[in-house]
């Protein structure tokens, strides 16, 4: 019986002793697999230079580059006739509508009918004169008749005077007909100029968006536009942008415009202008980033389109990303790579199949990239993303590098 009691402790001990051993083989194996899962799973960079450009996110609206908004005048009277529709393709010039210019033309009519009078007095009063120096000639030539010579000289003499006096209140008369030409003229020429503003035409080349027949002039009264034209030149896009923006913009930046109402679609396009003044209607508004959410004032900016612009509408709503450009390449990593600490920024560069945990110094950066000042070189490998359980000294063997 002792014998046998013996035979069964020794079978157990060997079976735990046989299970202890299977366990450890198998925690080993798994910490073998583990490790090779975080060195197959290890990325790695070569530090680079990078232009870091930036970008600023702002809103906007297409609009054209210039239109015409006319409203009826109502001391000009009713309009008579509109000379143009909707839809319709204008030229600067062109008539749009036209006043009722009865009344004018009979002014008209009769302001020249008096001047031609005026002029025909004015013709009779040239010939008057003409004549007179043909009667003052014949005096002055004319023989001495016979008797006392100095008697007949002096006759003469007085008959050249007596008509050069004639002729001198002709000459009187006929420039106060002369003024009285001018004058009629002047007001003939400022009764043609009105009738001819009772025509309104097109300031712009472009297309006529609205014609209102019925629109009605009210004094001191909003009313709306008898007729609206937008110009045909491309579409560019207004908006305002906060302090913080408009003194980093310039003018010619690049700026990608993606319309709302299409997802998949990008206009290219460029700064045209920053005003120098605030926002006339806006003054300033609560604004998140970098006041502190205090108030901020607000620039109004031009974006100029330089692609197509034919399916663009006005009034389209409109995100802009305006590109900064960076002052030359620098030395950087990407945000992956870097382990923002309290006091402290950290990567871990990959240096001769071990891993460095390094402190370094960042500056500028863009959505992807950012500039390290010190801490790396060149070509240094970086490991992107680092996940928990890698540490200063960690071999690794087997990893893969980002291009």
């Amino acid at each position: 019986m002792k014998k046998k009691a013996w035979i069964w402790a020794g079978s157990i001990v060997g079976v735990l002793v046989l299970a202890l051993v299977v366990t450890l083989v198998i925690r080993a194996q798994a910490g073998k697999m583990a490790v090779a899962d975080d060195e197959e799973s290890l990325l790695v960079q070569k530090v680079s230079e990078q232009e870091l450009s930036e970008s600023i996110l702002v809103t906007g609206k297409i609009v054209p580059e210039d239109e015409q908004k006319v409203y009826l005048d109502a001391e000009k009277g009713e309009v008579t006739e509109f000379k143009v529709k909707e839809n319709q393709k204008v030229k600067a010039g062109d008539p749009l509508f036209v006043y009722d210019s009865s009344k004018l033309q009979s002014e008209y009519n009769k302001a020249v009918r008096e001047r031609d009078l005026v002029q025909k007095r004015s013709q009779t009063e040239i010939n008057q004169i003409a004549e007179m120096d043909k009667r003052i000639t014949k005096a002055k030539n004319s023989p001495t008749p016979s008797g006392d010579g100095e008697d007949d000289d002096e006759a003469a003499t007085e008959d050249v005077n007596s008509l050069t006096s004639e002729k001198l209140e002709l000459e009187t008369q006929h420039e106060s007909t002369k003024s009285e030409i001018e004058s009629a003229q002047e007001q003939i020429n400022d009764i043609d100029t009105q009738i001819k503003e009772m025509t309104v035409t097109s300031k712009i080349d472009g297309i006529v968006v609205k014609v209102d027949r019925n629109a009605v002039s009210t004094e001191g009264g909003e009313t709306n536009p008898a007729v609206h034209i937008i110009s045909s030149q491309p579409f560019k896009v207004i908006g305002t942008m906060s302090e913080f923006d408009a003194v980093r913009i310039k003018e010619k930046q690049k700026v990608i415009i993606r319309p709302k109402v299409y997802k998949d679609k990008e206009w290219k396009g460029v700064i045209e202008s920053v005003s120098q003044f605030p926002n006339e209607e806006g003054g300033d508004e609560e604004y998140s980033d970098g006041g502190g959410g205090g108030g901020v004032t607000m620039y109004p900016f031009k974006v100029a389109i330089t692609d197509d612009t034919s399916k663009l509408r006005q009034g389209f709503h409109v995100s802009l990303e305006i590109k900064i450009d960076g002052d030359g390449k620098k030395m950087a990593v990407p945000h992956a790579a870097i382990l923002e600490e309290e006091d402290s920024n950290t990567v871990f560069v990959l240096k001769d199949g071990k891993l460095e945990m390094r402190e370094i110094e960042t500056g500028t950066s863009n959505d992807e990239f950012i500039e390290v000042k010190k801490g790396l070189e060149k070509d240094e490998l970086v490991v992107i993303a680092p996940h928990e359980g890698l540490h200063d000294g960690m071999e690794v063997t087997t990893f893969d590098e980002i291009e």
